[in-house]
């Protein structure tokens, strides 16, 4: 007996059991939740100063977890053994380091966070030892030089981490050097330079230097150097750059930059900086020996070049900033659950440069290929997962500038089938000569093995009946015979289940009157007739789209009214139709287990929309050449156009007259006539149909006619009057060109004839 067979004889058996007593099998309940560690709190890099009064350093490491974590740590990756009174303690999961040294002390620390469930490994923390050591006790050299050329004097300064910062003092504190464009003090090797020497500059010089670390801060002083100055040398020189940067600098993003350079001349130099591959920044542009960037990005990278000038002459050096970066997250993997026997592929990606390095672990310990997992930098991939490799994976990136860690969970999952989250439905109601689809969805890892039955028989593929390789039992041209139990067998290597649903079949919903196409005008009303038949065991309801968009019967105010209250009429009124209104309409008629459906399509024709596009061309002084494209016509044929025009001293629109006068629906083109010379126009075009007059188009531009000679003469000539040897000639502008003449002024024009040596005639 093949496999097939014996499984169904045993699911038959199985079934003649289940339809005496037996209840749903399923698996036991689940213990409560557990999850792997997740750290809350990683350690940080730490600077422990030397002559610190401090007693311990605590490295912090917490994790949430279910059951609770446990804790180790390594120090540069061996396990450290934290022995009750040793100078290692574990507080938490902390560790607190008791009178830390630099011989014993200094390394790198990682956190072991465990539960059951897996290991996680803490990001990496450095404990470094600053300290500052005495200058040398030995007297300093002097330094001698002529004025007016420039010296350097050395720092020299002590052991130390880590950087300093450094100031120089002149004969006695708190006498610090000014920084000015003639004195200049290097913050990478703490050298004094100056750029040409006077007389104030003779004294004796000690170098100050400070370190900066994490809780402390020390100074030392360097014994006095005596800077002694021969003869002045009044001579020029041109510059020479002493203080310079490297021609490499490699900074990370978001680091602060600094670039110095500092030359001797005389006259003192001017420094210039400049990018020589782009342009600078002129938030970085300076005239200081220093050229700065606080947070540096890789648009910053470049070559730059920093110039020292005098009336002599000038030096350069240029130096290449190389921007790299530490690494960061592209992509991550998250907690995942999978089924044991499935495949299963998980990535991790990051940016940074030099480009990252991918490396992965396993419950802390590096994990490579094997016969069922392949290991390819940013991808892992298990094929045929087992219990075993359930646990706490970490995707490792790094760099030379940093190492970063992306932790998630992986849960490989056995579990006998169970129907009691997502049991089949019970009652299962499906209408005659419908199609039905009852889903078989229990709990189950690996991926359950499903059969259906109908009382006591299998059911198999067929015509009318199909079961999905998801399990999903779909019947089709449902009819009375197919009423019964229907029951859903589920079974894996760990165990199985069953569950039941009846199906109940009902009356099929119809349609008895559909609605009808209708051709209305804008502002009618209509009703939409829509009546069904369905099974008197169930609700009927009715929807309503028009164009696929659902219909809201029951808006105040709306267009739409219901018009029956009759289970089973579905009439939808149309009140005071829009144009908007027209288009298909859709009733449905449907119960919980289906629904029939019918369209109508309606059409409302209105008045025509605003015409487009108008144009004004052919400009002359009392005529011009409209044009405007077609709106639409919403249904009725455009019969004519008209065409109005508005002045800014009116600001009314008017018909104006036209050639041709009356301009037929399928123009596009018409001349204005009688406009007034000189005068500013917008023009506007109407459309009409038999329904009535539509919208008006957008107005046109403006525009101006041409200029032309006046076409009314002056009126109300009089005259007389004035001071001797004078004549005052009066009239009256013609009030039509006044009125409409753009800016005029309303005034009696006044004419003033002067005598002239002798009385004379003037004639006008």
């Amino acid at each position: 007996m093949g496999p097939l067979l014996r499984r169904k004889s045993h699911l038959l058996l199985l079934v003649a059991v289940v339809l005496v007593s037996c209840p749903a099998q399923s698996s036991a309940p689940g213990s409560p939740a557990t999850f792997g560690p997740v750290f809350e709190d990683q350690p940080l890099s730490l600077l422990f100063p030397e002559e610190s009064t401090e007693e311990k350093v605590t490295l912090a490491c917490r994790a949430r977890a279910s059951p609770p974590a446990t804790y180790r740590w390594k120090m540069n990756g061996t396990e450290m053994k934290l022995e009750p009174g040793s100078r290692h303690q574990l507080v938490g999961g902390n560790l607190v380091i008791m009178n830390p040294t630099k011989a014993q002390d200094a390394g790198v620390y990682q956190c072991l966070a465990s539960n059951p469930v897996g290991t996680v490994v803490s990001r990496e923390a450095v404990l470094r030892f600053g300290f500052l050591q005495e200058f040398s006790k030995e007297e300093r050299d002097p330094v001698k030089t002529h004025e007016g050329w420039g010296v350097m004097l050395p720092c020299n300064p002590p052991a130390h981490y880590p950087g300093l910062s450094y100031r120089w003092l002149l004969n006695e504190f708190p006498n610090f050097i000014p920084t000015d464009g003639r004195h200049f003090v290097s913050q990478t090797t703490g050298n004094l330079y100056i750029a040409r020497t006077n007389a104030s500059d003779l004294g004796n010089y000690s170098c100050l230097a400070t370190s900066h670390m994490d809780f402390s801060t020390k100074s030392v002083f360097s014994k006095f150097a005596q800077l002694n100055l021969a003869a002045e040398d009044p001579r020029l020189f041109a510059p020479s750059i002493k203080a310079r940067f490297p021609a490499e600098t490699y900074a990370l993003v978001g680091q602060q930059v600094t670039l110095e350079c500092f030359a001797f001349g005389n006259p003192v130099p001017r420094i210039k900086w400049r990018k020589v591959d782009g342009s600078l920044s002129p938030q970085w542009a300076t005239a200081e020996p220093t050229l700065q960037i606080p947070s540096v990005s890789f648009e910053d990278e470049g070559t730059y070049e920093c110039e020292a000038e005098n009336s002599k002459g000038r030096d350069s050096v240029q130096g290449r900033i190389i921007v790299q970066a530490q690494p960061e997250w592209l992509k991550v993997i998250s907690d995942m659950e999978a089924d044991i026997g499935s495949s299963l592929r998980w990535g991790c990606a990051a940016a940074g440069k030099p480009r990252p390095t991918v490396r992965w672990l396993r419950n802390g310990e590096p994990l490579t290929s094997q016969s069922r997992v392949e290991v390819l930098a940013g991808d892992l991939r298990f094929s045929k997962l087992s219990l075993e490799d359930s646990g706490m994976y970490q995707c490792v990136a790094e760099n030379k500038h940093g190492t970063i860690y992306a932790s998630a969970e992986l849960a490989v999952q056995a579990l006998a089938p169970d129907f009691r989250l997502n049991p089949v439905r019970r009652l299962i109601p499906a209408a005659r000569g419908g199609e039905v689809i009852i889903p078989c969805q229990p709990r189950s890892a690996p991926k359950a093995v499903v059969l259906w039955s109908k009382g006591t028989e299998i059911l198999v593929n067929s015509s009318r009946v199909t079961v999905t390789p998801d399990g999903t039992l779909i019947i089709r041209n449902i009819s009375r015979s197919d009423e019964g139990k229907y029951t859903c067998f589920a079974e894996n290597f760990m165990g199985k289940a069953n569950s039941t649903g009846i199906l109940s079949v009902r009356d099929a919903t119809k349609i008895t009157l559909a609605p009808s196409s209708a051709d209305i005008n804008l502002g009618d009303n209509l009703t939409l007739q829509c009546h069904a038949s369905h099974d008197p065991t169930m609700d009927l309801t009715f929807t309503w789209t028009l164009d696929d968009f659902p219909i809201d019967s029951d808006k105040p105010g709306g267009h739409y009214r219901r018009a029956s209250v009759k289970e089973t009429v579905g009439d939808l009124t149309i009140l005071n139709a829009q144009l908007r209104h027209g288009g298909k309409y859709t009733c449905m008629a449907q119960t919980v287990v289906d629904s029939a459906s019918k369209e109508a399509t309606v059409l409302v024709r209105g008045p025509p929309g605003p015409p487009g596009g108008v144009v004004v061309r052919d400009i002359g002084d009392t005529t011009v050449q409209l044009s405007w494209s077609r709106g639409f016509d919403n249904h009725s044929p455009i019969a004519k156009y008209t065409l109005q025009a508005r002045t800014p001293s009116s600001g009314k629109w008017k018909q104006v007259r036209t050639n041709p006068a009356n301009i037929e629906g399928n123009a596009e083109t018409a001349q204005v006539l009688g406009l007034t010379p000189w005068m500013d126009y917008e023009f506007r075009v109407i459309a009409s149909n038999i329904l009535g007059t539509g919208e008006p188009s957008g107005p046109s531009s403006k525009i101006r006619t041409k200029e032309a000679a006046p076409s009314v003469a002056p009126s109300g000539l009089s005259g007389g009057g004035g001071a001797p040897g004078e004549l005052i000639v009066n009239w009256t502008a013609g009030q039509h060109a006044l009125a409409d003449c753009p800016g005029a002024r309303r005034r009696r024009p006044v004419l003033r004839l002067q005598q002239r040596q002798r009385p004379a005639l003037h004639a006008l």
